[in-house]
């Protein structure tokens, strides 16, 4: 044995961190094995050992500086001479000997690998098929069977499909076989590790040993049959679902590399190598997994839409500072919420602000409702269905507001229909309902329906069809107060406006000032669909419109 330094080689730059030692003296490493692992101003990096061998010493540890040359730690070295015998003193009958030994132990092997592949034989089992995780609570709904029973399906074929609040998935097959059953119908409530059916799959044994067979050789075996064990349960593991670990992370270099490409966090990986070694293997598993989940996430995964990992918060213990109180929130907070996370982190938005002077159409409206008041027929016209009816008619002189980015992200979709969505706070949270084809009724029609909707909103009852099948989303806060604010687009609509509290300013007419009414506007667009250009236009038209209410006759 010899007693050799690691130390470190060229990385790359002058001086580096020691974010982690992987190993300890005395345990026993293979050659690239990683000792430590650095961090330079470009990425983290192993350092691996030269050679196999025992760590004598730790020179680094954590936190410490290192610069090309330092010494990392010292490691005992088999020497390999050491069981060489001299030539001069080698005899030719021990070298005849040896070479039949080798050559009979060559051949062994193989007579058993013969027999082995000749005795090798299958069966059949029978085991459940299960719902995997959905990534949320509660039950779900089955919505399409796709086998039956006696069918012959691949691994991975998709089984069922469920609809969640937030995605449709496929339940894949967990192996290659027949189905035996489906213990499930379409219309059926279903959870995370619900059994809905069972699968007959093929699968290999060996059979027992013979009798004559020398009892070292037998242990052996059994040895053999116990680690192909462990690896099974450990590859099914993975498969199933991928471990998280807590801790240290180890990884050879390329490994960190693939991860790094991937945007895979190492931390959540579940190494199947000795020593829970990562292996590539492993990446590509919890790829795999990761990519078979719903797409969109809960409100907790501050990563959806994104190839990186945002920064996360760390939990504070608010009592420590005073009395607290913890609410639960609404149901539509809940489902509301992920939603508008993701919009705002998967589409660019841009806000474009500007006023219109309202003076004109306040007038109009007051005299309106002092005569729909004489008809008793309770219809009081809102500022707000003015706005509906400006916003459907710049909808039909700029189509590209009324459309959708097709999924692909390479065409767009243009709608010759024109429902806009209205946001209507209620005790519960905020609701979206829609108003369909504003651009073919009249000022009193919606007005009507815009009450009703309301009130719908507001006592709960709601239905699905009410709040599908929106062009654009006006958010009105005008009865609130505010000058103006930045809505989130509601996808796969590409724009909203926000409409803000109307306020008298003086306006210079040329000649004087005078006071107007003006109304804030504000409109976010998507800006893959729409130009700032463009939606200057927009607003522009807006403005135009609800200034003189004559144009919308046009």
């Amino acid at each position: 044995m010899s007693i050799e330094e690691i130390k470190l080689p060229d990385v790359g730059g002058e001086e580096v961190e020691v974010i982690e030692v992987c190993v300890k003296s005395g345990d026993s490493i293979e050659e690239e094995e990683a000792i430590i692992v650095v961090e330079t101003e470009k990425a983290s990096m192993d350092i691996p050992a030269n050679f196999g061998g025992t760590i004598e010493s730790i020179s680094v540890k954590a936190g410490d500086k290192l610069s090309e040359g330092d010494l990392v730690c010292t490691m005992k070295k088999e020497d390999s001479t050491q069981d060489e015998q001299p030539k001069e003193d080698t005899k030719e009958e021990p070298k005849e000997e040896v070479k039949q030994e080798e050559t009979q132990k060559e051949e062994e092997p193989k007579e058993e690998e013969q027999e082995e592949s000749q005795s090798v034989e299958t069966s059949s089992v029978v085991e459940d098929i299960v719902v995997p995780d959905l990534g949320e609570d509660g039950e779900v709904d089955v919505i399409e069977i796709s086998v039956s029973a006696g069918d012959e399906v691949e691994e991975e074929d998709g089984l069922i499909t469920l609809e969640t609040e937030k995605a449709t998935m496929d339940v894949p097959a967990p192996a290659k076989g027949k189905i035996v059953e489906l213990t499930v119908k379409a219309g059926d409530k279903v959870s995370t590790g619900t059994v809905i059916g069972k699968i007959e799959k093929t699968v290999a044994s060996k059979p027992a040993t013979k009798k004559e067979t020398k009892e070292p050789t037998a242990k052996v075996e059994a040895e053999e049959v116990k680690e192909e064990s462990k690896e099974q349960n450990s590859s099914s593991q993975t498969q199933a679902e991928p471990v998280k670990t807590t801790g240290k992370v180890y990884a050879s270099p390329s490994v960190r590399r693939i991860a790094r490409e991937f945007g895979v966090d190492l931390s959540k990986v579940s190494g199947t190598g000795r020593k829970n070694r990562i292996l590539k293997e492993d990446v590509r598993l919890f790829i795999k997994s990761e990519l078979s989940k719903p797409s969109s996430q809960s409100s907790g995964n501050a990563n959806s839409g994104l190839g990186f990992d945002l920064p996360k918060l760390k939990p504070v213990d608010f009592s420590k500072f005073g009395e607290i109180e913890t609410v639960e929130m609404t149901r539509i907070q809940k489902i509301s919420g992920p939603s508008l996370h993701r919009n705002w982190l998967g589409i660019p938005h841009i806000t474009q602000f500007d006023e219109a002077d309202i003076s004109e159409l306040e007038e109009f409206r007051k005299a309106q409702n002092e005569l729909l008041a004489k008809k008793e027929n309770g219809i009081k016209i809102s500022p707000l269905v003015f706005a509906l009816k400006a916003v459907a008619k710049a909808l039909e002189l700029h189509p590209n507001f009324n459309s959708s980015l097709s999924p692909d992200g390479q065409s767009i979709i243009l709608k010759k229909y024109i429902n806009i969505a209205v946001a209507v706070d209620t005790p519960n949270g905020l609701v979206v309902p829609v108003l369909k084809d504003v651009d073919k009724k009249g000022i009193e029609e919606l007005s009507l329906e815009l009450k009703e909707i309301s009130i719908k909103a507001r006592d709960g009852k709601l239905k699905a069809q009410d709040m599908q099948g929106a062009c654009f989303t006006i958010s009105s806060l005008g009865g609130i107060g505010g000058t103006a604010f930045t809505p989130i687009i509601n996808a796969p609509e590409v724009a909203i406006l926000g409409l803000s509290k109307s306020e008298m300013k003086p306006k210079w007419d040329g000649e004087k000032f005078e006071p107007r009414l003006m109304l804030p506007l504000s409109l976010s667009y998507d800006h893959r669909v729409i130009d700032g250009a463009d939606g200057a236009r927009f607003t522009t038209t807006l403005s135009k419109l609800l200034s003189d209410i004559r144009l919308l006759l046009l």
